[in-house]
């Protein structure tokens, strides 16, 4: 945290916070006696007390805003008798108090209800994202990984953007896709596919015969539940396989945008010369995947993202120009390329991002240091 912005620490050694939130209902009464005490005879202010219980509704426990709601009852008594005013006003003050306490209370009844709720769903959100798109290994064989996701709803931890990175014998395969639409459905096809590719990347021969599997996966779950619209989506993929010992990459494009290659500052789209069609829509017509075998040297990078990144759209309507910034951060280390991409991002899309967002940055390891680290998972003590 900067200096700057650092508050000193208590006495006791922790720090104290001021929460206004909390204190402005305390500081609304005071403020009402105080003007309402000094002001000439026949000026009263005591009628705005009811700011109090107001406010606290909104940031204070139900039972802290009765707390504030009757010492607001208590200070209109003491001022109305201080200032002389007749039973009647008396009564008529206080029983708008009363009134607009039991507002207060059930209003903040209702609020923390709503964030007790609200909470849990976002815990149970946070355990499904761990299951379907669990956090990936920093570092996989000769690669080292840097991710980015970002679900366009809000509150929502998972969308329709999926990826995944398994070592497997020989080599790193890893899968980044987007399933057509958002929503619910969306990230059923996201788990659908998520589960197929897990249980068919270690044993696929090739990254031919795991599309091939990805799609029959999504094919058996139409069948098994046709009332799903699962069955009804598709979904571009892109699936790589970085082998042990060899400076290349694999790569199969199912509909997929073309990875970013970054290689001695330069950057450029991989080229894909013969891609596959989106998963789910192979049916339409005989599809063939073809792998593209491409140079990927110690120190290169690739970028592999989503449509979220390639297809936002500042205020003119003009894409976000991805590949015109990742030259600019080519200097950058792996793991500040990302955090760039996602303010850059927000930035041009005016604050906003529409679609989910999902890159992953692929470094390919300088050997002294990919040969460090397998001879340090091999010395690894067994459990």
């Amino acid at each position: 945290m900067p200096s700057g912005g650092h508050r000193p620490p208590s006495a006791s050694g922790t720090r104290v916070e001021f929460n206004l939130g909390l204190a402005l209902p305390v500081l609304a009464l005071a403020a009402v006696v105080v003007v309402d005490l000094i002001t000439s005879q026949g000026e009263h202010f005591d009628r705005l007390l009811v700011i109090g219980p107001a406010l606290a509704a909104v940031t204070w426990s139900v039972r802290g805003t009765l707390t504030i709601g009757l010492l607001a009852i208590v200070l209109r008594l003491a001022l109305g008798v201080a200032q002389g005013d007749t039973a009647g006003d008396i009564v008529s003050a206080e029983l708008v108090l009363v009134a607009v306490t039991a507002a207060a209370v059930w209003i903040s009844r209702v609020r923390t209800r709503y964030e007790q709720d609200l909470s849990e769903v976002t815990a149970v959100a946070e355990v499904v994202q761990r299951v379907v798109l669990r956090p990936l290994a920093p570092r996989l064989g000769e690669v080292e990984l840097h991710l980015l996701y970002v679900a366009a709803a809000a509150k929502a931890r998972i969308g329709g953007d999926f990826y995944e990175a398994v070592r497997v014998p020989g080599a790193v395969r890893v899968m980044l896709g987007d399933v057509q639409g958002k929503g619910l459905g969306a990230v059923e096809t996201a788990s659908v596919l998520l589960g197929s590719y897990r249980a068919a990347v270690t044993d696929a021969s090739g990254l031919a015969e795991l599309a091939d599997r990805l799609e029959e996966g999504l094919a058996r779950y139409g069948a098994w539940a046709p009332e799903s619209d699962a069955a009804e989506r598709f979904a571009t993929v892109l699936l790589l396989e970085f082998p042990d010992g060899q400076d290349v990459v694999r790569v199969l494009s199912c509909g997929h945008p073309a990875p970013l290659l970054q290689h001695q500052g330069r950057i450029r789209a991989v080229p894909l010369h013969d891609p596959s069609l989106p998963l789910n829509l192979a049916g339409l017509c005989t599809s063939r995947h073809r792998v593209e075998e491409v140079p990927f040297r110690p120190g290169d990078r690739m970028l592999l993202f989503t449509d979220g990144v390639s297809e936002t759209r500042d205020r003119a309507g003009d894409f976000y120009p991805l590949e015109q910034r990742m030259g600019r951060w080519a200097d950058e280390p792996g793991d500040r390329v990302l955090p760039l991409l996602h303010h850059d991002l927000t930035t041009y899309g005016a604050g906003r991002l529409d679609d989910d967002v999902a890159a992953l940055l692929v470094v390919r390891l300088p050997q002294p240091a990919a040969v460090a680290a397998a001879a340090g998972a091999a010395g690894a003590p067994s459990a």
